[in-house]
């Protein structure tokens, strides 16, 4: 319900409360919506859970139409991690529960013509307090003036405390759940390929979907918490742009 009353809430904002400025001047545009995930219950899961998807999307600054900037561009990135409950999975008996983190941090970005190359990276808070965030490239393809898609790759990171969140098992955990212990240490976690769609109903609002294809490696692929390296996903949702002229 909670989701529900954000999205009606978010997209009953009248049109002229989103752009702000001249006409023609620098604008920072940010696309935030709600939408609806499916992926793993838990990083390394062989099982699929639906939850929110929280989404923002194409911060920085670019044209009061919202298309990007070329070149060098650096703009906030926000991020979720679903919450991990040992009570809900039978592979998670004797593991603690992780509440669900939310990151913070910063997206540095190259654009050059349809190709994008992007970094980010992010502190956790709550459920986990590490660094995460992930390296990769774009291609936009515009079928027509309402349909656009990307397609794109990417490698995932995370430091020791975010890697030990997620993949590493505690002498405490060890004993109460019969799994070996393990301490993984920081580096590279998962590589993923992605194909996202847009189709704008209006000069601000765009229905959204996303299929991502990743998979665990190095150290976090080793985990006795893994039960399935390869980590499919889908999201759809509904975004609106927001601008605020300079």
């Amino acid at each position: 319900m909670k989701y529900a009353l954000a999205l009606a809430v978010l997209f009953a904002t009248p049109l002229h409360a989103q752009d702000f400025g001249a006409e023609g001047g620098r604008t920072f545009s940010a696309e935030m919506g709600l939408g609806v995930s499916y992926g793993p219950d838990y990083p390394g899961s062989d099982d699929g859970e639906a939850g929110p998807w929280i989404i923002w999307r194409n911060a920085g600054f670019g044209t009061p139409t919202g298309d990007q900037a070329q070149g060098f561009a650096i703009a906030p990135s926000f991020g979720t991690e679903g919450k991990r409950d040992s009570s809900d999975n039978d592979d998670l008996a004797g593991l603690d529960d992780i509440n669900r983190a939310y990151e913070l941090g910063l997206r540095v970005s190259y654009g050059a013509g349809p190709v994008t190359a992007y970094g980010t990276v992010r502190r956790g808070f709550d459920g986990h307090e590490g660094l995460t965030g992930e390296i990769g490239a774009r291609y936009r393809t515009d079928l027509n003036e309402r349909i656009t898609l990307w397609s794109g790759a990417q490698i995932g990171y995370g430091n020791d405390k975010y890697n030990n969140t997620y993949f590493g098992v505690t002498g405490d955990e060890s004993a109460t759940s019969g799994l070996d212990t393990y301490a993984p240490g920081g580096g590279i976690n998962e590589a993923a390929i992605t194909f996202e769609a847009r189709y704008k109903l209006n000069e601000t609002t765009s229905l959204l979907g996303e299929v991502r294809y990743g998979k665990l490696i190095g150290d976090a692929a080793d985990s006795p918490v893994v039960q399935e390296e390869y980590q499919p996903s889908l999201r759809l949702g509904v975004t609106r742009r927001f601008s605020f002229g300079f």
